[in-house]
């Protein structure tokens, strides 16, 4: 708690909440009406309430929890216009990168993933969504994960 300060929290929120939504604002409604598209955003499993077993990272999270209420948001507004429409978040594990770079050793066999694996494992899983899966987190391995 003592590393939280207004202008960590306001960029964590501008780039993790702020970017998408506004990217959403104006792709959504350009999706096709009539046949399956779609919206799919990066948050973290660390942005889901459940999973919080050591605390920290306070903006970090807390950015990718508004993410995810903005996807819940997103998906009301989104079934009566556009039915066939699937607006998702997407949590693609940990991979190795700057920001997962001190925890990484903490990381389970096989559980870190190169930028690439990680794509490779999020567009398998857009492949499978349904319409149903709008307005839910899914982890890399098709996983639904709780709020």
């Amino acid at each position: 708690m003592r590393s939280l300060y207004a202008a960590s929290m306001t960029r964590a929120f501008a780039i993790n909440t702020t970017g998408p939504a506004l990217i959403a604002k104006h792709m959504l409604p350009r999706l096709p009406r009539e046949r399956r598209a779609v919206f799919a955003v990066l948050s973290a499993g660390g942005g889901s309430n459940w999973r919080q077993p050591a605390g920290g990272w306070h903006a970090y999270r807390a950015s990718k929890a508004a993410l995810e209420m903005m996807v819940v948001n997103f998906t009301i507004e989104m079934r009566r216009p556009h039915p066939e429409a699937i607006v998702v978040a997407l949590h693609p594990g940990t991979v190795g990168t700057a920001l997962s770079a001190p925890f990484q050793g903490g990381v389970p066999a096989g559980k870190l993933f190169l930028p690439a694996t990680a794509a490779e494992h999020l567009l398998r899983v857009i492949e499978t969504l349904t319409p149903a899966d709008s307005g839910t987190l899914i982890a890399w391995n098709g996983e639904r994960l709780p709020w």
